[in-house]
């Protein structure tokens, strides 16, 4: 067995063993301040994560990743139709990177009851339509099966439209359309009622068939607002966004329209920019904890060598050398960062789990988007955050060790 580890084993076990020495509240505190430096570290890259991913897959429920749409529809309030035939959806789909096509079509428009009325937006998707982000969201109902060929009559609300005018799933609804073609009015049967939390979109989204949205904007049937593209790897959707950009940007359809296309990030720069926030709060976080794990290890280690100064000249007088006693008690340093990463790991896991399962934790809706805080377990990540924790606090232990080059061994044995 190495030298060096044998001795480090001996002093360590010990130290935890023998309750008069010293030094043994410092190396409980030292444990201890790198036990809760790594479980905040964990906790906060969790819930970062979990917030991150959580926001952008609402997002992305209601818009997807990539959308493709007429130039005039992306840059401004304006509504222009394209062309979304087969054979434009069979060149979005064989796109690489993309895993799910679906075409949208919007349309304002008045839901209207006895007693009140309230302006909404109308998102008629077809029999294509990805349901499963607005299925996990419903309160209540169903999210109806769309086609193409027959006008269903029938909308999804959000909770917060449905709560305004006092809806619930059975209720007939009236709606009016008001263009340039007059006014109109369909009469339309409460599906299901969804909540997100994510108010710029509840406030306003209602879902029903592609058919009567694109009539109501008196469309040619192979019109459509747009198509929403989802990815395959989000990490790469700006890699996927280029070869859209080749293939579709700035072709015209039959009609003379432009097709241009926009991501996510791009369609809710406020939302991805306070979410980028979250990232220089975690950092800051990283930083006082190391610091915190660095100092309270420097001044253990400190203490265990002054404590050991006997022994340290002892060693020394039987011909060890400076370099093999500090690696001794960098050994040690590593046991005890070792032991702290250990129970840190699992604080954080047991709280984090916690959080998972139960939702202790509530957040304001309207201000968070999520009604608790959203966690996420990564495993390479926290993996990395160990190991690079034990590397700094070791890196920060390498400078202090060489306090022992200056212990002269006549000296430190004169009193044994």
């Amino acid at each position: 067995m190495n030298f060096t580890l044998f001795i480090a084993r001996r002093i360590y076990s010990h130290q935890s063993l023998d309750k008069r020495r010293a030094s043994r509240p410092a190396v409980v505190i030292a444990t201890a301040g790198v036990a809760v430096g790594i479980a905040v570290m964990l906790i906060s890259v969790s819930v970062v994560l979990g917030f991150k991913h959580t926001i952008r897959d609402k997002i992305a429920g209601f818009g997807s990743h990539i959308q493709v749409a007429e130039f005039l529809t992306l840059q401004t309030p304006e509504t222009v139709p394209v062309q979304m035939d087969d054979s434009m959806m069979n060149v979005l789909r064989d796109i690489q990177g993309v895993s799910h096509v679906q075409r949208y079509a919007m349309k304002q428009g008045i839901l209207k009851t006895d007693t009140d009325f309230l302006g909404v937006m109308f998102k008629g998707v077809g029999q294509e339509f990805d349901s499963t982000f607005i299925c996990n969201n419903l309160v209540s109902g169903c999210f109806p099966l769309f086609t193409d060929s027959v006008a269903s009559n029938k909308v999804v609300l959000s909770k917060t439209i449905a709560d305004k005018l006092m809806l619930k799933c059975g209720d007939k609804v009236f709606a009016y359309f008001i263009d340039g073609n007059g006014a109109r009015t369909r009469r339309f049967t409460v599906s299901g009622i969804y909540e997100t939390n994510l108010s710029q979109y509840d406030n306003v989204i209602c879902y029903t068939d592609l058919r009567t949205t694109v009539r109501l904007n008196g469309w040619e049937p192979d019109q459509a607002t747009g198509a929403e593209l989802t990815v395959t790897d989000f990490d790469k959707i700006d890699a996927t966004e280029e070869v859209v950009i080749d293939k579709v940007n700035r072709t015209r359809d039959r009609y003379g329209n432009t097709y241009s296309s926009k991501t996510i990030m791009e369609t809710n720069e406020q939302l991805f920019s306070w979410l980028d926030l979250l990232d220089l709060n975690v950092l800051i976080i990283f930083v006082i904890m190391i610091a915190v794990a660095g100092v309270t290890m420097i001044s253990g280690l400190l203490i265990i060598i002054l404590e050991r100064t006997p022994m340290i000249g002892t060693l020394k007088a039987l011909g060890a050398t400076n370099g093999s006693v500090r690696h001794i008690f960098l050994w040690f340093a590593v046991f005890i960062i070792g032991k702290a990463l250990i129970i840190g790991n699992v604080l954080a896991f047991v709280l984090i789990l916690i959080q998972r399962f139960t939702g202790v934790i509530k957040l304001d809706p309207a201000t968070y988007y999520v009604s608790s805080v959203p966690v996420e377990i990564n495993i390479t990540l926290f993996l990395a955050l160990n190991l690079a924790t034990l590397a700094l606090c070791f890196l920060a232990l390498v400078a202090p060790s060489y306090l022992i080059s200056h212990l002269n061994p006549a000296k430190t044995i004169r009193y044994e």
